[in-house]
């Protein structure tokens, strides 16, 4: 789900599989980071979700994601 923020940030939540860790939850919010670095995120290692508060892009992220090796989406509802 994405909520645009007055400050042109956005809440989104990703599904992210291949996270199984905390040596996973580090990687994945070092990719995050890197896209963004004032970037707020939450990762939910049972439920393989990920919350983000970023300027980033889903598709972005995603992407980035891809090439850590972890597939991800953003979970829209």
């Amino acid at each position: 789900m994405t909520i645009d923020r007055a400050d042109g940030r956005m809440d989104l939540t990703m599904k992210v599989e291949g996270m199984t860790c905390q040596g996973c939850v580090a990687a994945v919010t070092k990719v995050i980071h890197r896209l963004d670095p004032a970037a707020e995120v939450s990762v939910d290692l049972e439920r393989g979700w990920v919350a983000v508060v970023t300027a980033a892009q889903a598709l972005e992220l995603a992407q980035a994601l891809g090439r850590a090796g972890y597939d991800a989406e953003a979970i829209t509802g």
